[in-house]
Formats: structure tokens, sequence, C-alpha cells
């Protein structure tokens, strides 16, 4: 089985307690200490095992690391390890998952090295908000209910409204449509980059 480590968290002494995304389950499991262990820290991808317990978490063995270029890159890492933070308090609370968040993760892995790593995350968070939902491409400000028709501002999970409306940052709204309809960012200069990455942050 493969998957990404979402998040870990200190049991007693060294152990872990690990949440692996797959394509269709958030896996927590146990993860017992050992020295000759193969190292699990949060971003990683993994080829793994389960030993099921009849009275705990089923136990994380036989751990291979699937490793990527980037990850020697600090800069990269710690975007990653955002976006794998997003995915843990938007699904920790669910087993059963679709599996459209370890595909968008994987997209994103393949491609961290060569392209800008918040336009991948900024495109999928678009991906992800449209297979929820909750995609607000009529661009409808959430405030007034008026269309939006020349700027806008964007809150958590890119609920757009008119700048007067929610006084955030001035987006053009062709851009902000070109990026709900086609899922790129191509038009956004790198200001308006970090503010979405910002924006996104916040949350699912």
């Amino acid at each position: 089985m493969q998957g990404y480590i979402i998040h870990t968290q200190k049991a007693k002494e060294e152990d872990l307690i690990v949440y692996i995304l797959t394509k269709d389950l958030l896996i927590k499991c146990y993860r017992f200490y050992g020295a000759r262990h193969a190292s699990v820290m949060q971003g990683f991808k993994i080829d793994f095992e389960l030993n099921e317990s009849a009275n705990f978490l089923p136990h994380l063995r036989s751990v291979l690391h699937l490793g990527f270029n980037w990850l020697v890159v600090r800069e990269r890492l710690l975007i990653w390890q955002q976006f794998m933070r997003l995915f843990y308090a938007h699904l920790k609370d669910v087993e059963h998952i679709d599996e459209i968040y370890f595909n968008q993760a994987e997209i994103c892995a393949q491609r961290f090295l060569k392209q800008n790593p918040k336009r991948l995350i900024i495109e999928s968070y678009v991906r992800i908000l449209e297979h929820e939902g909750r995609l607000h491409d009529e661009l409808a400000c959430f405030v007034c209910d008026e269309t939006i028709a020349d700027s806008l501002s964007l809150t958590r999970g890119f609920l757009p409204s008119h700048t007067h409306c929610a006084g955030n940052f001035s987006f053009e709204a062709e851009k902000i449509a070109h990026l709900f309809k086609d899922k790129s960012t191509i038009l956004l200069n790198d200001e308006e980059v970090n503010e979405l990455y910002t924006i996104i942050l916040q949350g699912f």
C-alpha cells in the first residue's frame, strides 16, 4: 500500500501516531520506535504494510520511503508540509475519502521540482473545491449577493466578494474567472499568487 504522511503525533517515548493519505482511506496507525526503522516524517510518500491490532490502532510496518528530489530543497519541503497540514486539517475526521485528494497530492509531488509549488497548490486547491461543490465560479458577492464585474476579493475557500464589501486584496475578476474555469494560474503575477496562497493557508 502507498500513501502520503500528512501528520505525525508523538506518543509514549519515541513512538508515533501516523496519519497516511491513500487513494480511498485516511489511515490512522501506530509506529513503534526502532533504530533500524525507516524514517517517518510529514510529507513523505511511503510504501507500507499494516498489522491489525484487536485492541488498538493498526501497527505501521515495512516502511519504504519513496523519495522525490525536491525534498532536499528546504523551501519546497516547507511548502509541501504546509500542503500536507491542510489535508490533515480538512480530512482528519474522515476515514473513507474520494481519491481526488491523493491524486492531487500525486500531481503536485511529480511536478514540485520544476514548477512553482505555490501555483501547483493553488490549482489543486481549485480542483478540490470544484469536486466538493464549493467553487463559486459564478463570481457573485457573498456579502451583497450582487454579480462581480471588475475587481474582487477572496476569502477562505476562495469565496468571492466585492473589494468594497470585504476590503481585502483586489484581484481582477477576469483573472480569477480564468483560474476557476481552467484551473490555471498563468494569468496571475507572483504577488497575486502569494496572496492566493496566503488565503489557502487559512484552510479548505
